[in-house]
C-alpha cells in the first residue's frame, strides 16, 4: 500500500510560481521539489483555469460546488416534506365507517 502525499495550497501556488519564473523546465522543477512527474503540469492547468479557487484544500469545495451541494440537500428536504404531505392527505381522505 502506498502513502499518498498531500500538499498545502501555499506549496502548490509557490510551485506554480517557481515553474513560471525560474526558467527551468517543468520536469526539472518537479525533481527539485520532489514531486511526482506531471503533477506540476496539472497544478498549472488548474491554476490557469480556476485562478484563486484553484486549490480549495482537502474536503473543501469551490463556491459553485458548495452551492450545488446545498441545493441538492434542500431538494431532498423538500421531496421528503412532499412525500409526508402526500401520506397525510391519503390518510385524511379515507372514508371512515
Amino acid at each position: 500500500m502506498t502513502n499518498r502525499r498531500t500538499y498545502t495550497r501555499e506549496f502548490k501556488r509557490e510551485a506554480v510560481r517557481l515553474a513560471e519564473t525560474s526558467g527551468k523546465s517543468l520536469p526539472e522543477v518537479e525533481r527539485d521539489l520532489g514531486i511526482t512527474t506531471g503533477l506540476l503540469y496539472k497544478w498549472r492547468q488548474r491554476s490557469a483555469t480556476r485562478g484563486e479557487q484553484a486549490f480549495p484544500g482537502k474536503g473543501h469545495q469551490t463556491e459553485s460546488e458548495e452551492a450545488l451541494r446545498r441545493l441538492k440537500r434542500e431538494l431532498e428536504v423538500v421531496r421528503q416534506e412532499r412525500d409526508i404531505l402526500k401520506k397525510v392527505v391519503a390518510i385524511f381522505s379515507q372514508e371512515r365507517p
